[in-house]
C-alpha cells in the first residue's frame, strides 16, 4: 500500500534550528509579505521567495497546499516586534519604559532604541532577551505546526 503525497507525516518533521532561524530572519527583514519562506511538512526543506529579489529557488507547484507546506512567520506574527520591546522595557528598564515607548511613534525607532540602550549599557541585555524570546517563539510555532527543532 502506497501513501499519498498529501498524507500527513507519521512522525514530526525535523527542522534544523539554524535553518528555521535564517528563514525567519529573511521573512522578518522586510515588510510583511515582501519576503516569504515555506517549510515542507514532509521533508523539512525550506523554500524562499521574495517579491523584490530574484531567487534561484524554484518553488514547488503545490506550495499553497497548507497540508504540505507551512509559511514561516514574520516577527510581527509572533509578537517579536514592538511588543517585545515593550516587554523588555517593562522588565529591564521600567523607569525608562515611557521614553522607550515614545521612540516607536515615528520612523527610526529601533535605531533610537538601540542608541538609548547603548547609553544605558543594556544593549547586550536586549540582544540576549531578543534571542531567547525568538527561540521560544519559534519552538512554540514548531510545536503548533507539528515540527521538531533539532540542533
Amino acid at each position: 500500500m502506497t501513501s499519498s503525497p498529501h498524507a500527513e507525516p507519521k512522525s514530526r518533521t525535523r527542522i534544523r534550528y539554524d535553518d528555521l532561524l535564517s528563514a525567519f530572519e529573511w521573512v522578518s527583514a522586510a515588510a510583511p509579505s515582501e519576503n516569504s519562506a515555506f517549510v515542507s511538512r514532509l521533508t523539512g526543506r525550506m523554500h524562499w521567495v521574495s517579491s523584490s529579489h530574484d531567487l534561484e529557488d524554484e518553488l514547488p507547484e503545490d506550495i499553497d497546499d497548507a497540508s504540505l507546506y507551512v509559511a514561516v512567520p514574520h516577527k510581527y506574527d509572533l509578537d517579536l516586534g514592538k511588543d517585545l520591546v515593550r516587554r523588555f522595557a517593562d522588565e529591564v528598564l521600567p523607569e525608562s519604559s515611557d521614553i522607550i515607548a515614545a521612540f516607536f511613534h515615528r520612523r527610526g525607532a529601533y535605531a533610537r532604541f538601540k542608541d538609548f540602550l547603548e547609553r544605558k549599557a543594556c544593549l547586550q541585555a536586549w540582544y540576549d532577551y531578543e534571542t531567547k524570546a525568538t527561540e521560544a517563539a519559534l519552538r512554540e510555532w514548531c510545536e503548533e505546526n507539528g515540527m521538531q527543532l533539532v540542533p
